[in-house]
Protein backbone atom coordinates (compact mmCIF):
# COMPACT_ATOMS: atom_id res chain seq x y z
CA UNK A 1 0.00 0.00 0.00
CA UNK A 2 1.29 3.15 -1.07
CA UNK A 3 1.45 6.02 1.43
CA UNK A 4 0.26 9.51 0.14
CA UNK A 5 2.94 12.22 0.04
CA UNK A 6 1.86 15.33 1.90
CA UNK A 7 3.32 18.69 1.18
CA UNK A 8 3.39 21.48 3.08
CA UNK A 9 1.50 24.32 1.95
CA UNK A 10 3.44 27.79 2.00
CA UNK A 11 1.69 30.73 1.75
CA UNK A 12 2.90 33.52 0.12
CA UNK A 13 3.39 36.74 1.98
CA UNK A 14 2.16 39.93 0.91
CA UNK A 15 4.65 42.68 0.27
CA UNK A 16 3.41 44.75 3.71
CA UNK A 17 3.48 41.22 5.39
CA UNK A 18 7.12 40.39 4.68
CA UNK A 19 7.96 43.43 5.68
CA UNK A 20 6.67 43.39 8.95
CA UNK A 21 7.86 39.97 9.51
CA UNK A 22 11.80 41.43 8.60
CA UNK A 23 11.05 44.66 10.73
CA UNK A 24 9.73 41.92 13.65
CA UNK A 25 12.81 40.31 13.31
CA UNK A 26 15.33 43.44 13.73
CA UNK A 27 13.03 44.72 16.39
CA UNK A 28 13.69 41.43 18.55
CA UNK A 29 17.58 41.61 17.59
CA UNK A 30 17.86 44.97 18.22
CA UNK A 31 16.02 45.32 21.59
CA UNK A 32 19.13 43.04 23.49
CA UNK A 33 21.99 44.31 21.11
CA UNK A 34 23.47 47.60 20.47
CA UNK A 35 22.92 48.46 16.52
CA UNK A 36 26.36 47.65 15.18
CA UNK A 37 26.49 44.55 16.53
CA UNK A 38 23.60 43.30 14.60
CA UNK A 39 24.43 41.92 11.12
CA UNK A 40 21.69 41.64 8.31
CA UNK A 41 22.65 37.99 8.01
CA UNK A 42 21.86 37.70 11.64
CA UNK A 43 17.80 39.46 10.67
CA UNK A 44 17.89 37.75 7.98
CA UNK A 45 18.80 34.54 10.11
CA UNK A 46 15.63 35.18 12.67
CA UNK A 47 12.91 36.11 9.99
CA UNK A 48 14.19 32.60 7.97
CA UNK A 49 14.84 33.70 4.72
CA UNK A 50 17.78 34.80 2.91
CA UNK A 51 19.94 38.05 2.96
CA UNK A 52 18.94 38.88 -0.48
CA UNK A 53 15.74 38.81 -0.09
CA UNK A 54 16.48 41.54 3.19
CA UNK A 55 18.19 43.72 0.89
CA UNK A 56 14.75 43.98 -1.54
CA UNK A 57 12.70 45.04 0.95
CA UNK A 58 15.07 47.37 3.00
CA UNK A 59 17.42 48.53 -0.01
CA UNK A 60 19.01 50.98 2.31
CA UNK A 61 20.85 48.18 4.19
CA UNK A 62 20.92 48.12 7.72
CA UNK A 63 20.76 51.54 8.04
CA UNK A 64 17.29 51.93 6.33
CA UNK A 65 16.26 48.96 8.48
CA UNK A 66 17.29 49.85 11.59
CA UNK A 67 15.57 53.13 11.20
CA UNK A 68 12.42 51.60 10.83
CA UNK A 69 12.82 49.65 13.45
CA UNK A 70 13.39 52.83 15.54
CA UNK A 71 10.14 54.45 14.40
CA UNK A 72 8.46 51.36 15.02
CA UNK A 73 9.44 51.61 18.68
CA UNK A 74 9.48 54.76 18.92
CA UNK A 75 5.83 54.78 17.36
CA UNK A 76 4.65 52.09 20.46
CA UNK A 77 6.41 54.17 22.85
CA UNK A 78 4.11 56.75 22.37
CA UNK A 79 1.38 55.06 22.60
CA UNK A 80 2.66 53.81 26.19
CA UNK A 81 2.70 57.31 27.33
CA UNK A 82 -0.84 58.35 26.25
CA UNK A 83 -2.70 58.59 28.98
CA UNK A 84 -6.78 59.84 29.43
CA UNK A 85 -6.86 63.18 31.26
CA UNK A 86 -9.22 61.61 33.73
CA UNK A 87 -8.89 61.13 37.27
CA UNK A 88 -5.90 61.72 40.47
CA UNK A 89 -2.80 63.35 38.12
CA UNK A 90 -0.27 61.26 40.04
CA UNK A 91 -2.36 57.85 39.24
CA UNK A 92 -2.32 58.68 35.52
CA UNK A 93 1.59 59.35 35.73
CA UNK A 94 1.79 55.86 37.28
CA UNK A 95 0.24 54.30 34.67
CA UNK A 96 2.07 55.93 32.49
CA UNK A 97 5.50 55.22 33.95
CA UNK A 98 4.24 51.81 34.54
CA UNK A 99 4.18 50.80 30.25
CA UNK A 100 7.29 52.90 30.03
CA UNK A 101 9.33 50.76 32.27
CA UNK A 102 7.88 47.67 30.91
CA UNK A 103 8.90 49.39 27.63
CA UNK A 104 12.72 49.71 29.25
CA UNK A 105 13.07 46.35 30.67
CA UNK A 106 11.68 44.51 27.65
CA UNK A 107 14.56 46.44 25.21
CA UNK A 108 17.10 46.79 27.76
CA UNK A 109 20.33 47.09 25.92
CA UNK A 110 18.62 48.12 23.00
CA UNK A 111 17.01 51.02 24.83
CA UNK A 112 20.72 51.98 26.53
CA UNK A 113 22.34 52.18 23.68
CA UNK A 114 19.33 54.26 21.75
CA UNK A 115 19.74 57.01 24.37
CA UNK A 116 23.46 56.65 25.25
CA UNK A 117 24.16 57.81 21.67
CA UNK A 118 27.24 57.12 20.11
CA UNK A 119 26.07 54.04 17.73
CA UNK A 120 27.80 53.61 14.36
CA UNK A 121 23.87 53.69 13.28
CA UNK A 122 23.07 56.90 14.95
CA UNK A 123 22.13 59.87 12.53
CA UNK A 124 20.28 62.93 12.21
CA UNK A 125 17.41 60.95 11.44
CA UNK A 126 17.57 58.65 14.14
CA UNK A 127 18.20 61.87 16.54
CA UNK A 128 15.03 63.13 15.40
CA UNK A 129 13.13 60.12 15.92
CA UNK A 130 14.34 59.99 19.67
CA UNK A 131 13.37 64.01 20.14
CA UNK A 132 9.82 63.52 18.93
CA UNK A 133 9.62 61.08 21.44
CA UNK A 134 11.02 63.54 24.09
CA UNK A 135 8.52 66.01 22.96
CA UNK A 136 5.61 63.79 22.67
CA UNK A 137 6.42 62.39 26.81
CA UNK A 138 6.56 66.63 27.73
CA UNK A 139 3.35 67.89 26.18
CA UNK A 140 1.44 64.82 27.80
CA UNK A 141 2.82 66.06 31.01
CA UNK A 142 2.16 69.19 30.49
CA UNK A 143 -1.55 68.24 29.77
CA UNK A 144 -1.60 66.57 33.09
CA UNK A 145 -0.57 69.58 34.51
CA UNK A 146 -3.54 71.11 33.04
CA UNK A 147 -1.42 73.89 30.97
CA UNK A 148 -2.34 74.89 27.85
CA UNK A 149 0.00 77.17 27.60
CA UNK A 150 3.27 76.63 29.06
CA UNK A 151 5.42 79.27 30.31
CA UNK A 152 9.43 78.76 30.01
CA UNK A 153 9.61 77.83 33.36
CA UNK A 154 7.09 75.21 33.47
CA UNK A 155 8.48 73.95 30.03
CA UNK A 156 11.93 73.53 31.48
CA UNK A 157 10.49 71.91 34.46
CA UNK A 158 8.95 69.31 32.72
CA UNK A 159 11.60 68.69 30.45
CA UNK A 160 14.33 68.22 33.11
CA UNK A 161 11.96 65.89 34.73
CA UNK A 162 12.28 63.76 31.53
CA UNK A 163 15.59 63.50 31.09
CA UNK A 164 15.93 62.88 34.36
CA UNK A 165 13.42 59.68 33.96
CA UNK A 166 15.36 58.81 31.03
CA UNK A 167 19.13 58.88 33.36
CA UNK A 168 16.82 57.18 35.70
CA UNK A 169 15.90 54.34 33.34
CA UNK A 170 19.51 53.63 32.57
CA UNK A 171 21.24 53.57 35.79
CA UNK A 172 18.16 50.99 36.60
CA UNK A 173 19.50 48.76 33.66
CA UNK A 174 22.75 48.88 34.66
CA UNK A 175 22.08 48.20 38.53
CA UNK A 176 20.44 44.91 37.07
CA UNK A 177 16.76 46.33 37.39
CA UNK A 178 16.62 47.61 41.28
CA UNK A 179 15.18 48.75 42.95
CA UNK A 180 11.95 47.08 41.64
CA UNK A 181 10.43 49.18 38.51
CA UNK A 182 7.30 50.07 41.08
CA UNK A 183 9.63 51.43 43.74
CA UNK A 184 11.19 53.57 40.98
CA UNK A 185 7.79 54.43 39.48
CA UNK A 186 6.89 56.06 42.90
CA UNK A 187 10.02 57.76 43.15
CA UNK A 188 10.02 59.64 39.95
CA UNK A 189 6.45 60.58 40.61
CA UNK A 190 7.45 62.09 44.25
CA UNK A 191 10.90 63.97 41.93
CA UNK A 192 7.98 65.71 39.45
CA UNK A 193 6.11 66.76 42.70
CA UNK A 194 8.70 67.93 44.21
CA UNK A 195 10.71 69.83 41.32
CA UNK A 196 6.64 70.94 41.19
CA UNK A 197 6.54 72.33 44.70
CA UNK A 198 9.37 74.20 44.61
CA UNK A 199 9.03 75.50 41.35
CA UNK A 200 5.86 76.72 42.21
CA UNK A 201 7.60 78.90 44.79
CA UNK A 202 8.90 81.86 42.58
CA UNK A 203 6.72 80.96 39.00
CA UNK A 204 3.16 81.68 39.17
CA UNK A 205 1.70 79.69 36.34
CA UNK A 206 3.61 76.24 38.54
CA UNK A 207 1.63 77.05 41.56
CA UNK A 208 -1.39 77.60 39.52
CA UNK A 209 -0.72 73.86 38.42
CA UNK A 210 0.06 72.90 41.42
CA UNK A 211 -3.27 74.03 42.57
CA UNK A 212 -4.82 72.06 40.40
CA UNK A 213 -3.31 69.33 40.66
CA UNK A 214 -3.39 68.85 44.38
CA UNK A 215 -8.00 69.61 43.91
CA UNK A 216 -7.84 66.45 42.24
CA UNK A 217 -5.89 64.17 44.42
CA UNK A 218 -7.32 62.61 47.03
CA UNK A 219 -6.70 63.25 50.65
CA UNK A 220 -4.66 60.37 50.98
CA UNK A 221 -3.27 60.22 47.86
CA UNK A 222 0.29 60.54 46.74
CA UNK A 223 0.58 63.49 47.03
CA UNK A 224 -0.36 63.79 50.58
CA UNK A 225 1.69 61.61 51.56
CA UNK A 226 4.83 63.01 49.85
CA UNK A 227 3.78 66.36 51.96
CA UNK A 228 3.36 64.24 54.86
CA UNK A 229 6.70 62.65 54.75
CA UNK A 230 8.37 65.66 53.55
CA UNK A 231 7.06 67.36 56.52
CA UNK A 232 8.17 65.28 59.26
CA UNK A 233 11.41 65.45 57.87
CA UNK A 234 11.75 68.55 57.74
CA UNK A 235 10.64 69.00 61.35
CA UNK A 236 12.99 66.09 62.33
CA UNK A 237 15.96 68.50 60.89
CA UNK A 238 14.63 71.42 62.36
CA UNK A 239 14.39 69.44 66.11
CA UNK A 240 17.86 68.60 65.33
CA UNK A 241 19.36 71.98 65.04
Amino acid sequence: MTTPVTTRAYRRLSVEERRGQLLTAALRLFAHQPPEEVSLDDVAEAAGVSRPLVYRYFPGGKQQLYETALRSAADELRRCLTEPPSGPPTERLARLLDRYLAFVDARDTGFSALLRGGSMAETSRTTAIVDEVRRTAADQILVHLAAARPGPRLRMLVRTWIAAVEAASLIWLDENKQPPAEELRDWLIDHLIALLAASATTDAQTAAAVRGLLALEPGDGRAARLARRVGATLRGAANLS
